[in-house]
């Protein structure tokens, strides 16, 4: 990381997306939303901190997980966190989200860019991304069938593994 890169980082890296001030805070929906422990949505949300940050500095679109997606989606409907908080004065630029198109010409591009995405996280932090938040792209884009469940209301029982 040159300089310049260095002073983003920082700036995106101290960006507090929790207020303490709130009861219920966005680490706290993150978790409830997605059924992960409040330690895990922590992690995520550094995983989602690093892909901004990657995005920013690369010249190129670049794809999330799963996971670093949930937190960009829930963040961007924080709006004011998101587009002046974040946006306007922490990148000084503008991030938007553009879901795909959907068929295969589609899904092979965002697989190549979530491939090119992983490289570039090493490339960047010097380290492999966590698996457990950075899956390989054969694991990141097979299971493609999401629906929002409410989980007081009902069970979820895995189907079973049919050869």
């Amino acid at each position: 990381m040159d300089e310049q890169q260095r002073r983003l980082w920082d700036r995106i890296r101290n960006f507090e997306l929790d207020h303490p001030n709130q009861a219920f805070n966005f680490t706290d929906r993150l978790a409830r939303e997605n059924g992960w422990t409040y330690a895990y949505a922590l992690a995520a949300v550094v995983e989602y901190k690093r892909f901004i940050f990657l995005i920013c500095i690369s010249d190129k679109p670049l794809s999330p997980s799963d996971q670093v997606d949930q937190v960009w989606h829930l963040h961007l409907i924080y709006t004011e966190s998101y587009w002046i908080d974040f946006c306007k004065k922490t990148l000084f630029k503008k991030i938007h989200h553009g879901p795909t198109r959907g068929g295969k010409e589609e899904k092979d591009k965002y697989e190549e860019l979530y491939s090119f995405t992983l490289e570039r996280y090493k490339e960047i932090f010097m380290e492999n991304p966590p698996q457990d938040i950075w899956p390989s792209s054969q694991e990141r884009f097979k299971d493609l069938q999401f629906c929002r469940i409410n989980m007081d209301k009902n069970w979820v029982i895995k189907k079973p593994f049919i050869t």
